[in-house]
C-alpha cells in the first residue's frame, strides 16, 4: 500500500472524556497511520462529513456516554448515504457485550472495550484496510 492508512478518530455528543481517544490516536500515529482527531462534542453528521472530506480508510468512535445504540447506527446510515461503504467504522468504550453483538451484525467493525491493547487495535485496522481497500 503506497499511501498511509488514514483514520478519523471522533468523540460524539456530550461525552467529554477523550483521554482514551487521544491515547489510541497517538498509538496509530506511532504505527505510521495518518490520524485526524475531530475533538469533542461532534455530531454523527459532522463525523461523516469530515471522513468524506479527509478521504479516510476508517472511522473510530470513542463512546463512554451510553449512546452507542443511537450513534453507531446513525453513523452507518450516513456513511451509506454518502457512499462510504468501503470505509471501516469501528469503535470503543463502555459497550455491553450484547450491544457489541447487535452493532457488529448491523455492520460496525470491531468494538474495543477498556483495557484493549493498542497493538490489537492497530493490527485490526491494518488487516481490514489491507483486505478491503484498493492499493
Amino acid at each position: 500500500m503506497d499511501r498511509k492508512i488514514r483514520v478519523l478518530v471522533a468523540k460524539v455528543g456530550l461525552d467529554g472524556h477523550d483521554r482514551g481517544a487521544k491515547v489510541i490516536a497517538a498509538a496509530m500515529r506511532d504505527a505510521g497511520m495518518e490520524v485526524i482527531y475531530t475533538g469533542l462534542r461532534k455530531t454523527p453528521e459532522m463525523i461523516v462529513e469530515a471522513a468524506l472530506q479527509e478521504d479516510v480508510d476508517a472511522i473510530g468512535i470513542s463512546l463512554l456516554s451510553g449512546a452507542h445504540m443511537t450513534v453507531f447506527p446513525r453513523v452507518l446510515s450516513l456513511m451509506k448515504d454518502k457512499g462510504l461503504s468501503n470505509v471501516l467504522l469501528f469503535g470503543g468504550g463502555i459497550i455491553p457485550a450484547q450491544d457489541i453483538s447487535t452493532l457488529k451484525n448491523m455492520g460496525v467493525g470491531e468494538l474495543f472495550t477498556p483495557g484493549a491493547s493498542t497493538i490489537d487495535i492497530i493490527a485490526y485496522i491494518k488487516s481490514w484496510v489491507g483486505q478491503n481497500r484498493p492499493a
